[in-house]
This record gives structure tokens, sequence and C-alpha cells, in this order.
């Protein structure tokens, strides 16, 4: 089995073609659309749901069986026919076009997997067993999406605008302090509607090289210099 690459792609504007009209083809479709790709559905016959998406036009449907050079032009492909040569005819094609595909239920011919995701806007974790097993992926992401670390996913926003602030007055920041300054009070103040005050006390504490105590080196983070992190305040980053 191969090591698989974890990544996130851009799929804004992008040609996405799905091969199948079933249940599993139908299920590709909102987070495929929900990241701005351009679908196409390519069977003879489809589900109820895939016939409402072409109705509203979230989706071309083109109601025929695959055939060869229906994935020009495509940046990714999603084989779900059922039709274990057919898939092997599409995995064959896009191979010689270098599209990345998904074959449904077939690791070795897939060029990506889609993984079990946990979301909190705007952070995004995917979960993936690599292919061994969907329904472990499944079962980890029904138990991490009540999981009470989601909730560090409200300060996306305040630590999103900090870093544009940052990067804007061109300051070198040690990774090590932005850990430092997420804590539990700042996350509090933004989940009681006090996201301006938070983002103040975050720029504050994150180009101050006074605080007692952060360390007084921005561009450098000095583990003994840091009383923060001891007291157990400080989370996982998120980026």
């Amino acid at each position: 089995m191969p090591e698989y690459y974890p990544v996130y792609l851009n799929l804004a504007g992008k040609r996405c073609v799905i091969f199948g009209g079933g249940r599993i083809a139908q299920g590709k479709i909102a987070a495929l659309r929900d990241a701005g790709a351009s679908i196409t559905v390519i069977s003879p016959d489809a589900t109820p749901g895939i016939q409402r998406a072409a109705q509203r036009g979230d989706v071309e449907w083109i109601a025929r069986k695959y055939e060869p050079g229906d994935l020009a032009g495509s940046f990714i492909g999603v084989a779900a026919t059922n039709v274990w040569y057919v898939n092997r005819e599409i995995y064959e094609e896009a191979e010689r076009l270098g599209v990345l595909l998904n074959v449904v239920d077939d690791p070795d011919l897939c060029t990506f997997i889609a993984p079990s995701i946990v979301k909190r806007d705007p952070v995004t974790l995917a979960i993936s067993t690599g292919g061994a097993s969907p329904a472990l992926a499944r079962k980890m992401r029904e138990t991490l999406a009540d999981d009470a670390n989601l909730r560090w996913a409200d300060l996306a926003p305040v630590l999103a605008e900090a870093r544009k602030e940052i990067k804007e007055k061109r300051v070198v920041i040690d990774p090590e302090r932005w850990q430092c300054c997420i804590t539990e009070e700042l996350l509090e103040m933004v989940q009681e509607g006090r996201a301006a005050e938070a983002l103040e006390q975050l720029l504050s504490r994150l180009m101050d090289d006074g605080q007692a105590d952060l360390c007084p080196d921005l561009s450098q983070c000095n583990g003994g210099g840091c009383s923060v992190r001891p007291r157990g305040r400080v989370k996982e980053t998120v980026s």
C-alpha cells in the first residue's frame, strides 16, 4: 500500500469529472462544490439527488457511459462506476494525462484518496487510514466531531488578522511565541464576542518584547524565559 502525502487542494474553478451516477458518486458532489470545483457527472443513469443538482446548475450531467477523452482538461477525476474494467480504463487515461484520480474502493488505482472530514469553520481536520479502512476513518471522524479541543478553531479569524498585520509590518516573530500567546483567556474573549479586544491583546503580546512572561527576543524563543507554557495554558496552534 502506498504512503500518501497529505495535502489540501485549491479546486476553485477547476474541472472535476465524476464517473458514475449512484449514491457514492452523489456523495462526492457536496464537498467538491463547496471547494468551488466545476463538476461534470458522466453516467447513463443518475440518482434523483444528482438530477436535482444538475437542474440547479451545481453540476453538469452527461447521460452516457465513459468514453476515452472524457478526462481531457480535468484537474481531478473520481471513478465510481462499479464496473472494474471501466474504472481501469479511466485510471489508464488519468495516468496518460497526469490527472489526479480517485477510484472508489480500489486504493491501488488511486493517485489521491478522500479523507474523512471534521470541520469547525474555518478549521478542517482530515483523517485518513491510507486506504486501509474507510470505516475506521469514519469512526475517528465521529469521535472527534464533539471533541472539546475543536473550540480552538474559534480563534482562527483573530489569528489570521494578527498574522496579516504582522506580515504588513515585516516583523519576524518566533513560531513558539505564537504558541505562548494562544491562551484560554484569548479564546474566552473571542467566544464572548470581544474579538477586537482579543486582537489588540494578541498583537501587543506578540510584538511587545517587554512582556514579563514572554521571551524578550521576538525572533528567537528562549525556552527558559517563558512562564506561560509550563502552566498548561497553551494549546496546539491553529493555522
